[in-house]
């Protein structure tokens, strides 16, 4: 049997796009892909992630389920969920953050690495932009930061001062875009 009748006659009268059967079938098990890297994540990288609380649930119910074809089926359900989330592109960044190698990981890294520099290079103008972008940053822990990376780059010293300046960095900016 084809697809034929399930097709409207006009997509623009009936105000949807058509889309295959193959495709929502390979929407569905991306998303319970995701749904699987979800149940995953330890407890305080889930507890971050922009979700419903019934998805939540779900994900903490999944830790529980030991058996193979009830973990298949209570994971369907997560993907089933996963198509209602409001926030759904969110929790997909979120998501894609958190693996190494990814697209967005990248980007927050070699984010985080531009501030540093100009935190480190360009002092209170770099400062006061950076706290404008991520408020909840803690000032006083950030400058103390700075200063002993400024000190470790003029003594040529390398203790690890820039790299604590780069963690908090990208801890701020984590927490600022999920």
């Amino acid at each position: 049997m084809s697809d034929e009748h399930d097709r409207p006659d006009d997509p623009e009268e009936s105000g949807t796009e058509w889309v295959s059967k193959t495709q929502r079938k390979r929407d569905m098990e991306e998303l319970q892909r995701l749904g699987r890297r979800l149940t995953e994540l330890q407890v305080d990288q889930a507890a971050g992630m922009p979700m419903s609380d019934r998805l939540r649930d779900a994900v903490a119910e999944s830790q529980r389920i030991r058996k193979r074809e009830a973990r298949r089926r209570h994971l369907q359900y997560i993907g089933k969920l996963m198509r209602e989330e409001e926030h759904l592109d969110d929790l997909i960044r979120g998501i894609e953050a958190l693996d190494a190698g990814s697209a967005e990981h990248t980007r927050r890294h070699h984010l985080a690495e531009r501030w540093r520099e100009r935190l480190i290079g360009e002092g209170n103008e770099a400062m006061s932009e950076f706290i404008a972008y991520c408020p909840e940053t803690d000032v006083q822990h950030l400058r103390n930061l700075v200063r002993n990376a400024k000190k470790e780059r003029q003594d040529n010293r390398n203790i690890g001062q820039a790299k604590k300046l780069f963690r908090y960095l990208r801890e701020c900016i984590d927490e600022q875009e999920n």
